[in-house]
């Protein structure tokens, strides 16, 4: 019986159909051992599969203050904390930030590219800032401007005997078919599992050129009062990755950091004082909503903890800015918040819904890609779906496959030390390809305009092991075709 089910459904290789029996027999035994083993890690239900990968019951534990990862950089006031991202909307400035302790320095930098040609010396701004009873150190931002695509540049920061040097590689031109490859973590924290997605995605084969960050960086509002000296700890956790390739940020949640019982009631105080984003390049009026172009790719950064509803600024700007995109010039259409839209975990089930309801019009009818969010500790991803084409009052109001609406991936997976979250909404809900509660990381490789790879790495595998994959067919350039599982 077994035997006749697998020759109906599986095309039998022609040289087993000539062995006798007791050999195909036993190449069946095989083969069904192997698909035993295939299935033993992944539950297929109606939704898609949500894993049954067993993982360490442990929970996150922070790293020890004097782990060598939180190091700070011998000589007096040397640089730290040293991080950049996109200083422009098209991909030829970057802003350099770093940190001096003890006296305020110089805020220049200096770079020169690497095939010859002048130093130059770019000027920037020092600030400040005290939160209860911290006071950050100098805060340097500098812009770099004009620079040439796909270009490698040198830079140092500092003076004297302190100065540190390091590299970037400037994005190609933005065209149609340049490739590009994006890392996207989120919800990152500073334990020993954010050590390790941190040093998986720095071994990873696949090598991302340009970090995603979907918000929730040094989780400091965790510690008592709001503990300020874990933004130090983590500026320099991450710079080993964060000084040599843009990080593209999000605000999250742990980033609002209101706290009026200790006299704080400014929301986003030490994020905007430490991250400087181009905001004002795309017409944003706050730098928790903003736009970037680099190479094939249109990425669009939304704030799901600032006022998003109608006439609010984020509203209004993104009803402006959405027209803007030309596909013909950037194919990809990306959006980064911190709260997903979809999420059949228990931890944060329906957060996104309002803001869902309000931009997911939007994201269908301008053909968006790819939805990437944080906030839940686990890793999922969607089909193509949505939940516009129904009225309350007509009865039924669940997603249904639609193949111009985006696929949403949550990456929430970093590591950080509120651990995982494991409990999952049963049944698998229909929308749902592919959900497991581990740590890691994503690639998304941009291969032309028409195709792109999207890869997610758990951190207990071998760097060059996908957990989960899929090829991606462009919205605007393939509009009526489905995406399609690459490995499972």
């Amino acid at each position: 019986m077994v035997e006749m089910v697998y020759e109906n459904f599986i095309r039998v290789p022609e040289n087993w159909k000539r062995s006798g029996r007791a050999e195909t027999e036993r190449r069946w035994d095989s083969l069904l051992f192997v698909a035993c083993l295939i299935l033993s890690c992944a539950e297929i239900v109606n939704g898609g599969i949500t894993s049954s990968y067993v993982r360490d019951a442990d929970f996150s534990l922070d790293m020890p203050l004097d782990s060598d990862v939180f190091r700070v950089p011998p000589g007096y006031n040397a640089p730290q904390q040293v991080h950049i991202t996109q200083g422009d909307h098209e991909g030829k400035g970057v802003i350099v930030s770093w940190v001096t302790q003890d006296e305020p320095g110089s805020k220049t930098v200096l770079y020169w590219a690497e095939n010859g040609g002048l130093k130059k010396l770019a000027e920037g701004s020092i600030e400040t800032y005290k939160y209860y009873n911290y006071t950050s150190g100098y805060i340097h931002h500098c812009t770099i401007e004009d620079l040439e695509f796909d270009t490698k540049y040198y830079y140092e920061v500092g003076i004297g005997n302190t100065t540190r040097q390091f590299w970037f590689l400037t994005p190609p031109k933005p065209g149609p078919d340049v490739p590009y490859t994006f890392g996207l973590i989120g919800d990152l924290g500073q334990t020993s599992d954010s050590n390790r997605t941190l040093t998986h995605y720095e071994l990873n084969p696949a090598k991302g050129q340009t970090l995603l960050f979907v918000g929730d960086l040094s989780y400091a509002n965790d510690y008592p009062f709001h503990d300020n000296r874990r933004w130090d700890t983590w500026g320099r956790f991450v710079e080993r990755v964060a000084a040599y390739q843009p990080w593209i940020w999000t605000a999250g949640n742990h980033e609002i950091d209101f706290a009026p019982e200790i006299g704080e009631s400014k929301p986003f105080k030490p994020y905007t004082h430490r991250y400087h984003v181009p905001y004002i390049a795309s017409g944003s009026t706050s730098p928790l909503w903003y736009s970037i172009k680099r190479a094939s790719t249109y990425i669009i950064v939304m704030s799901s903890y600032s006022a998003y509803g109608k006439y609010t600024p984020q509203y209004r700007w993104l009803k402006n800015e959405l027209p803007k995109v030309n596909r013909t010039e950037t194919p990809w259409l990306i959006v980064l918040m911190h709260s997903p839209m979809y999420n059949s975990y228990v931890n944060h089930y329906m957060e996104g819904e309002t803001m869902r309801v309000m931009y997911e019009p939007w994201f269908v009818e301008n053909k968006v890609d790819i939805v990437f969010a944080g906030h839940v500790h686990a890793y999922e991803r969607s089909y193509r779906i949505s939940n516009i084409a129904y009225r309350i009052v007509a009865g039924p109001c669940t997603p249904t496959r639609d193949e111009s609406a985006p696929i949403y991936i949550t990456i929430g997976d970093g590591g950080n030390l509120e651990g995982l979250a494991t409990n999952m909404t049963e049944p698998q809900p229909s929308y749902t390809a592919f959900r497991e509660a581990s740590f890691g990381h994503g690639i998304l490789d941009i291969k032309n305009r028409t195709h792109a790879y999207f890869s997610w790495y758990r951190n207990q595998d071998g760097y060059p092991v996908e957990a989960d994959s899929l090829w991606l067919q462009n919205r605007f350039w393939n509009p009526f075709k489905a995406s399609s599982v690459a490995a499972i």
